[in-house]
């Protein structure tokens, strides 16, 4: 989702007479698109902001703009700890970048609902794949989150907003799109037509042009076999779904807020595998949530052996401000949350590379993108299942899709050949 604010704020800009460059030395402008859903990240952000002080100096007409959920979560105490920013705007604010670049100190953070009538035409930083966003901020307020304070609560862009936007991208060439929204499941929530998630995929699939759709993210007690039937019998839509878990244990998730218990998500995850055989699911898991006992960390050790994920996102637990699990008691020490962090990605790591491994001598259909980071000669694509495929060929290929014959896995990627 940061991604796709940043081609918005690029496509204001360019409107505005910007372009972009490579080179910090060259800018006439710096904006930092921030998050905060971890702590790692703000740190991040704050030790690369302290690098262009320098810059600044040298360049003291350089105008610094800091955007995203960092910007919303810290607003002007942005200015008192780095006082040569110039301008601090939040994730529902970006059209009025344009107001703040001519201003020496100012912000946009204002909840702003009607957000989801307001279309940017983003700057595509990508030629064969776009992110469409299809709703903005979030209702289900889980104990360590801070989107529904950062990103506001949940809105819904109208179908017709969403469908001028897919037409264009399809008549511009895109192949494939990935609908984006912080629980795409819950789609339709406050819109007047009645349309849900499901409707939505179904409208989108009738169109001419796109090939491929995915969406991001789903929460679990949204998932329904109204859902699930469509994702089985919609062609275009791929078959990978990202579900996060969180956690294995009851009593974990029950402090999450999540909504949900280990053996009503692990339904799910059976449905989905019994109606779309091959089906990859990818998962998040937090470590070291207050309160997690050996036993519960130990659940979601076995919930990892026995969905074997083709692959997850997982984090030590942080806290996050104005989030209720800050109040909670029995917050751990880091090292006791980073020890279970490495068991959780050793495990999957052995699982993900047999995955991966059981793939070796079939044949996939993979979407070309563009050129290989691992070699000159090389060229990359995915599956449907969202599995990253390098190869030999020839840059003519990219757009297509084409057929691979997987002669070996890594743990992250898969070498092909046509």
């Amino acid at each position: 989702m940061n991604f796709h604010d940043s081609e918005r704020m690029i496509g204001i800009l360019r409107d505005e007479g910007y372009n972009l460059t490579d080179n910090p030395d060259e800018a006439d402008l710096i904006i930092f698109n921030t998050c905060s859903i971890r702590e790692k990240a703000e740190q991040k952000f704050y030790s690369d902001l302290g690098r262009l002080r320098k810059l600044k100096k040298t360049n003291p007409g350089l105008k610094i703009g800091v955007g995203g959920c960092i910007a919303q979560q810290e607003g002007k105490r942005i200015f008192g700890r780095v006082p040569y920013v110039n301008l601090v705007l939040g994730p529902q604010n970006i059209e009025s970048l344009p107001d703040l670049i001519g201003t020496e100190k100012s912000t946009s953070l204002e909840d702003r609902p009607d957000n989801s009538k307001t279309y940017i035409h983003p700057h595509r930083l990508d030629r064969i794949k776009a992110w469409v966003t299809i709703m903005y901020g979030c209702d289900n307020f889980c104990s360590y989150c801070v989107v529904p304070y950062t990103r506001g609560r949940e809105r819904a862009r109208p179908w017709k907003d969403i469908h001028r936007e897919v037409k264009g991208l399809s008549e511009a060439g895109y192949k494939e799109i990935t609908l984006l929204g912080q629980n795409v499941n819950s789609y339709g929530s406050g819109l007047e037509d009645g349309m849900d998630f499901t409707d939505l995929l179904y409208k989108i699939h009738s169109m001419d042009g796109i090939k491929r759709i995915r969406f991001i993210t789903s929460h679990p007690k949204d998932l329904s076999k109204k859902l699930v039937r469509a994702m089985k019998e919609l062609s275009k839509v791929c078959e990978h779904i990202h579900l996060p878990l969180q956690s294995g244990s009851d009593s974990v998730l029950y402090l999450m807020k999540r909504v949900y218990t280990y053996s009503d998500y692990k339904e799910k995850i059976e449905l989905l595998r019994a109606e779309i055989p091959g089906i990859a699911i990818t998962s998040d898991i937090i470590t070291g949530f207050p309160g997690e006992s050996e036993e519960d960390f130990e659940k979601t050790v076995k919930a990892l052996k026995e969905i074997n994920y083709d692959g997850i996102f997982a984090f030590k637990y942080s806290k996050r401000p104005n989030t209720s699990a800050v109040k909670l008691p029995y917050h751990m020490p880091d090292e006791v949350k980073a020890e279970r962090l490495t068991r959780v990605l050793d495990i999957q790591d052995e699982i993900t590379l047999r995955k991966n491994k059981e793939l070796i001598g079939k044949e996939v259909g993979v979407l070309v993108e563009g050129k290989s980071k691992i070699g000159e000669d090389k060229m990359t694509g995915r599956t449907r299942t969202n599995k990253i495929v390098n190869f030999s060929g020839k840059t003519d290929l990219i757009g297509q899709e084409i057929k691979l014959r997987i002669i070996e896995a890594r743990h992250h990627s898969l070498e092909g050949e046509i």
